[in-house]
């Protein structure tokens, strides 16, 4: 659900777009910090928020990193 925003904010298009890893955290709602893959040694981190109900937000992009590879730990950013 986060595919469309980060294509947008990177201007750019990803074919790929798989999660590999993912943790959380919890604040008002959920913060999600994943590593995806969007080509065969490319990577990029998402930190991405989900609201607390009744608001249920939609998932949001919050921030990004990109030029990840595979064995880049995935920190709180």
């Amino acid at each position: 659900q986060v595919k469309l925003q980060l294509e947008v904010r990177v201007n750019k298009n990803y074919d790929l777009f798989r999660a590999i890893l993912y943790r959380t955290q919890v604040v008002a709602g959920t913060m999600y910090f994943i590593k995806v893959q969007v080509a065969d040694t490319e990577y990029v981190h998402l930190k991405v928020l989900v609201g607390l109900p009744p608001e249920n937000e939609c998932p949001a992009l919050v921030n990004f990193q990109t030029c990840k590879t595979k064995d880049d730990p995935l920190d709180y950013f």
